[in-house]
């Protein structure tokens, strides 16, 4: 196993994002050397986990010489998914099927990051539009796990994941349409939130969505981190049609009632995830919260057929609208997933209204479950990070694809419902890799989920990268 990170004895140190903001503050380090400590580390550790879409280190250094000081995270460098629109930086959604071209503007979002003070060093790389938990591109090449190279670093967020993890920036974008948030926190030892539906703004293009999956966040090393963020982009982009996260700073006093659920729609997870989630379950009883053991999640058992065409259709519309936007688009050069899922929607299309009616019903079932119970724990994934070439997106489409379901077995609910979920870094593989523990909750209750985290984080800290043997 080999390690790969960044963290030593620079502008950076050992700071998590809200730390680093108060150094710079307080003038204990400067914007400027800040951004030249994070190039530094990127360009360290990217030949070996080939996280980097885009670099912007020159406009980083430019914005880092004339601060503004404006935003809570002034000065603070982070990255932007290579989903989302950056004036000036190409957008490639992780494929290199046209020619990079700059976006005109920012997208809605990148308005909200970036207002909270972030200076975006660059874009980071994804799987192809998204669509895989593993980005293994042929020719962009593979995304590494930081914690062990040999090992997927999730997605499709994952270069945000490994990049974060690997202490070249504290804090980093991310989205999830199917669990990409999560999946690369648990891969890659962080917290990840996915918030709920309408929390934080979506580009025009998602917003198209008949079932909006996907949503906006970001991948940090503490809890205070994403905590901070989201109370500082309420601020900036206040949602009426939620309750308020607010300034949430610590755990909570109120004891929750958790349901426990090792078993995800189509199988249980693999024996070591169930004892790690067991051992969480018991983690919270110690801490005085009420747990209950149930057999499996309330969602009926077409939801996984129902979501694979659901995700189809997303994989066809992609396809069309890049013919449409890039007139030297190449459809040769995508990958076997991506046009096997729209081969897939082709040929289903007739399916597709009833599957969208019944997604949209799987809400009834879970809001039933949040009459009884304040928070639902699960596996964030069914197993530990497989290795690299396991979700190969050239292999055979129906092998990807069973091995993508077999693993990305939890997360997909959350975003079919609506509901906000978190991924903690509470436990470890027998081989050293990060797992996830994932805790879900009803629509709005965010704060609730932030002050079990920090809970869970004073009473289990996280292994951290650069502590723990390589």
């Amino acid at each position: 196993m080999r390690h790969v990170h960044a963290f030593g004895d620079d502008a950076l140190g050992d700071f998590d994002a809200v730390a680093l903001a108060q150094a710079i503050k307080s003038g204990k380090v400067s914007p400027a050397e800040v951004v030249d400590a994070a190039i530094a580390r990127i360009e360290a550790v990217n030949p070996a986990l080939n996280g980097l879409a885009y670099r912007a280190f020159d406009r980083a250094r430019a914005e880092a010489s004339k601060p503004s000081g404006a935003g809570f995270f002034a000065g603070v460098p982070t990255f932007v998914k290579d989903n989302t629109d950056v004036a000036g930086m190409p957008t490639m959604h992780g494929t290199d099927a046209w020619t990079p071209r700059p976006a005109p503007a920012d997208g809605d979002f990148t308005r909200v990051l970036l207002g909270s003070g972030l200076t975006a060093v660059g874009k980071t790389q994804m799987s192809e539009y998204g669509f895989s938990g593993s980005a293994e591109h042929p020719r962009i090449g593979p995304v590494r796990n930081p914690w062990n190279t040999d090992h997927t670093a999730g997605a499709s967020s994952s270069g945000s994941g490994a990049f974060v993890a690997a202490g070249a920036v504290p804090i980093a974008h991310a989205n999830d349409g199917g669990g990409s948030i999560r999946i690369p926190a648990a891969c890659n030892g962080l917290v990840g939130l996915k918030p709920s539906r309408g929390r934080l703004p979506l580009d025009k293009d998602m917003r198209k969505m008949p079932i909006r999956l996907v949503t906006n966040g970001v991948v940090t090393r503490s809890v205070r981190d994403t905590a901070a963020f989201f109370r500082e982009a309420e601020r900036i982009w206040p949602v009426r049609k939620l309750p308020p996260i607010g300034d949430v700073q610590g755990p909570g006093k109120q004891r929750l009632k958790v349901a426990v659920i090792t078993r995800s729609i189509q199988r249980e997870c693999s024996r070591e995830l169930r004892e790690l989630t067991l051992k969480t379950a018991g983690l919270l009883e110690e801490l005085g919260h009420h747990v209950e053991h149930l057999e499996k999640p309330p969602v009926p058992s077409n939801f996984v057929t129902d979501f694979v065409s659901y995700w189809a259709l997303l994989a066809f519309g992609q396809i069309q609208v890049s013919r449409r936007e890039f007139a030297d688009f190449d459809r040769a050069r995508l990958d076997n997933l991506t046009l096997g899922l729209a081969r897939h929607a082709r040929r289903n299309l007739h399916r597709l209204p009833l599957a969208v009616m019944r997604l949209r019903g799987v809400r009834r079932h879970t809001a039933r479950l949040a009459q009884t119970y304040d928070v639902v724990l699960t596996p964030t994934l069914a197993d530990p990070p497989p290795p690299i070439g396991h979700l190969d997106p050239t292999a055979e489409y129906e092998q990807v694809m069973d091995r993508l379901k077999d693993w990305v077995a939890y997360t997909p609910l959350h975003n079919v419902t609506g509901e906000p979920a978190i991924s903690l870094p509470l436990a470890q593989s027998a081989d050293g890799l990060p797992v996830g523990m994932m805790f879900s909750a009803d629509i709005g209750q965010e704060a609730r989920l932030l002050e079990l985290a920090y809970e869970l984080e004073e009473a289990r800290p996280w292994v951290r990268i650069q502590d723990s043997a390589a």
